[in-house]
């Protein structure tokens, strides 16, 4: 019975262990995550403001005829 026990503890203790560590990896994921939505969303918008200045660049651009 002792060494059921032991056993038993020994597996809630690494139960405890691995759900900690699981935890950890799930908060830093959350964070990598929203620095990525956060730079994502940043590039969205660089890339939004060169599309604007470079149509203006286009509509500047004389058009041949022939």
């Amino acid at each position: 019975m002792e060494a059921e026990l032991k056993a038993l503890e020994d597996k809630l203790a690494q139960f405890v262990e691995i759900n900690e560590r699981l935890r950890d990896d799930t908060q830093r994921l959350r964070q990598e995550l929203a620095s990525s939505l956060h730079r994502n969303k940043q590039l969205e918008e660089k890339i939004a403001l060169a599309s604007d200045r470079l149509e203006q660049i286009v509509k500047q651009i004389p058009v041949e005829e022939t």
